[in-house]
């Protein structure tokens, strides 16, 4: 049973200017803050730093070019697994499964009239004048 969800986005490539920072080591360490506070607002936990080769078509030629990407993992508990707790998912394991409950058939959907058909030929003669052509 699955009990985490990952997700991966691209590193940071330079700096955030803010207040007091000069270095560049310092504005890389900020941008990198920035992004772990921002995704831990929402839940993900940082997990680590990858770099990984890319092959990239360049050009008319379309010659292969490597380049490498720095990648953040982050991951977070699923709601179920979180809501559950360590010892549902255990007893969860143990326990047989139970018998589905039956199905209870659906209140029937209200009955739309008949649209109108639809026909090149009328037989109820001329349409009737609109707006202004009325004498």
């Amino acid at each position: 049973m699955q009990t985490h969800e990952y997700k991966v986005v691209p590193a940071p490539r330079k700096g955030d200017k803010a207040r007091g920072l000069k270095s560049s080591e310092d504005r890389f360490a900020y941008a990198l803050t920035r992004v772990m506070n921002e995704m831990a607002l929402d839940g993900w936990e940082y997990i680590r730093t990858d770099t990984l080769p890319v092959e990239e078509r360049t050009g008319l030629t379309g010659r292969v070019s490597t380049s490498f990407q720095s990648l953040m993992v982050f991951r977070r508990a699923l709601k179920s697994a979180a809501e559950a707790g360590p010892q549902a998912l255990r007893t969860e394991v143990a326990a047989p499964t139970a018998a589905p409950a039956p199905l209870t058939a659906p209140s029937p959907a209200p009955v739309a009239a008949p649209a109108p058909k639809l026909s090149l030929q009328s037989g109820e003669g001329p349409a009737p004048a609109l707006g202004s052509a009325r004498d």
